[in-house]
């Protein structure tokens, strides 16, 4: 009676062990070239007065309660020719922007109650792309990191409020000095037609006596 079990048959290659990835030395070249592109993000004509990991919320004035606007890092940002400083908040893994306003002179911060290592200030935001008034809530791992935010931001807004009380003097000079400019100018002006006018009267008396002397000078001698 024949078999049924299949026939293994001998090969030298299922006795020859597998070979190794052998290293050619062959270079292959990559399909897509890729290029370096500049990435810019707005702070570069700015200086970092402040960096500091913190959480950021804004209140909802709809809802009535405060929702979280992001986690990352809130830096006071320097523009190296203009002097204006400015808030910017980024989310740590996304890096959406989500606090983007300049801190004026009439921005307040004050402690959260409650809360020693949070505290509270209104701006008017860009972060939106759209100005939108808005009440912050910024809460930090500790309470120097507080309160070094709250004191940089305090010392910020009272060099601008002396920065625009320069302007305000320097306009005012200026329009002092406008006004003093245009009134002499006036002056001279009516100085100029007074004596234009006191030239014409000259000239005519002076006109009248020379026909005066001709017509004299012109009637015969009496007998």
């Amino acid at each position: 009676m024949a078999s049924k079990e299949p026939d293994h048959e001998h090969r030298e290659d299922d006795d020859a062990p597998a070979a190794d990835d052998e290293d050619t030395g062959a270079q292959v070249a990559p399909i897509v070239r890729l290029e370096e592109v500049a990435v810019t993000t707005g702070e570069e004509e700015e200086d970092a007065i402040l960096d500091l990991k913190s959480k950021l919320y804004r209140f909802d004035k709809d809802g009535n309660q405060w929702k979280e606007r992001g986690a990352g890092t809130v830096k006071l940002l320097k523009h190296k020719k203009t002097g204006k400083v400015r808030l910017v908040m980024r989310q740590s893994k996304t890096l959406k922007i989500c606090a983007n306003h300049y801190v004026l002179a009439t921005m307040t911060v004050q402690e959260h109650a409650g809360n020693d290592k949070s505290c509270l200030w209104h701006a008017s935001d860009f972060a939106d792309d759209e100005l939108k008034d808005e009440l912050f809530c910024i809460r930090f791992a500790s309470v120097e990191n507080c309160k070094s935010f709250m004191e940089t931001v305090r010392e910020v807004a009272e060099s601008q409020k002396s920065t625009e009380e320069n302007k305000e003097a320097s306009a005012a000079a200026g329009l002092l000095e406008k006004l003093s400019v245009e009134e002499k100018e006036a002056k001279d002006k009516v100085e100029e037609k007074d004596v234009k006018a006191k030239e014409e009267t000259e000239t005519k008396e002076d006109t009248k006596k020379v026909d005066d002397s001709e017509k004299k000078d012109g009637e015969p001698e009496s007998t």
